[in-house]
């Protein structure tokens, strides 16, 4: 059977922590495309969605968070330069202070609503879709 050739796929986690109510932790990619993000990556084969956001999240922030719920499914084809991936963002709650290690050169706590960041791939949208969900409790709306 020939396999087939299908979009990459990868969990990205918006961490909420205790210590500083309304901020997120976003890391500054080392590698391009440069910009913030929301701590991610690559799933690796025979790992879950959920193993991989919190693998990822530890890897490049140093926090161990816990899962809250999945915000949503990003899809589009044009959302990473560098081909068409696939993303299940989740909302975790972290527990310490952040580092940046791994891929990540920087981390900041940032509030989700500052518009003046320069951010990577599609996570804006995601951050919109994040300020909803605070506000109504509702999932990222299907597109």
């Amino acid at each position: 059977m020939t396999r087939p050739v299908t979009p990459l796929l990868a969990a990205d986690t918006l961490i909420e922590l205790a210590d500083h109510p309304g901020r997120i932790v976003l890391i500054e990619r080392r590698n391009p495309p440069h910009g913030w993000a929301l701590p991610g990556g690559f799933v690796d084969v025979g790992e879950t969605m959920e193993h991989a956001a919190m693998r990822e999240a530890r890897e490049e922030t140093g926090l161990d968070v816990t899962l809250v719920c999945l915000l949503g499914c990003y899809s589009d084809p044009a959302r990473d330069p560098r081909g068409h991936t696939v993303s299940l963002v989740y909302v975790a709650h972290g527990r310490g202070e952040p580092v940046a290690q791994d891929d990540a050169k920087n981390v900041m706590l940032a509030d989700p609503a500052d518009r003046s960041i320069a951010l990577a791939f599609d996570h804006r949208r995601i951050l919109g879709d994040y300020l909803r969900w605070r506000e109504t409790g509702q999932s990222a709306p299907l597109r």
